[in-house]
């Protein structure tokens, strides 16, 4: 989804969505609930997704929107990081939306525990990340990306909906079969940086 257009559409959704907040002229918010029609239609037309799932996903919010928050843990054992092994074949850092309760650091842990059973401690922020720039994007809707540092404190691996095993892995055996969209090699090296050079400061963007 990596398209001028799909941005385009993000972008009219943004300035419907606004204005269906904030607008108070009824023909104002006509126009504003066609215009967000016409960029569902925009995404489903450049995308295999159909119209309703577009807009079911793309439209169902209210308020000012603003990007979804994703957190993932780097966790390293005897200098090899924890990947997951996730039900679709793919492999990735744990972790996943941050839920409204949480902080970044709580959503790390509770999202490495549900997906590994591991009980880690979130010691250092990485990076801070708009996926954009970094990520296959999958989503018609901005995503900010967290990677936390963390420290394994114990626990073994249990069964879960949502993964089907966990590895460990050095710079060199990285899997190919990556979910690029939640973390990518690049990202999967700069965790590796971070982890051999603890003074190095934090990413962003």
């Amino acid at each position: 989804m990596n398209d001028k257009w799909i941005s385009f559409a993000i972008r009219i959704q943004s300035i419907a969505q606004a204005g269906l907040q904030y607008g108070k002229d009824k023909y104002d918010r006509e126009r504003y609930e066609e215009l967000r029609k016409i960029s569902a239609e925009m995404i489903s037309a450049k995308t295999d997704i159909s119209i309703d799932k577009v807009y079911d996903l793309f439209c169902n919010e209210n308020g000012y929107q603003t990007p979804k928050v994703d957190t993932r843990a780097a966790i390293f054992i005897d200098g090899k990081i924890l990947l997951v092994h996730e039900n679709n074949g793919t492999w990735s850092l744990p972790g996943g939306w941050c839920d409204v309760d949480q902080s970044v650091a709580t959503n790390t842990v509770k999202e490495v525990k549900e997906e590994t059973g591991f009980t880690v401690s979130a010691e250092k922020l990485i990076a801070v990340q708009d996926w954009r720039k970094h990520n296959v994007t999958n989503y018609a809707y901005g995503v900010v990306k967290i990677f936390v540092m963390c420290k394994y404190d114990g626990g073994k691996f249990e069964e879960n909906i949502e993964t089907t095993e966990i590895a460990f892995f050095d710079e060199n055996s990285i899997p190919e079969n990556l979910a690029v969209e939640k973390c990518t090699r690049e990202q999967i090296l700069m965790c590796f940086k971070s982890f051999n050079h603890p003074d190095s400061p934090t990413l962003f963007d």
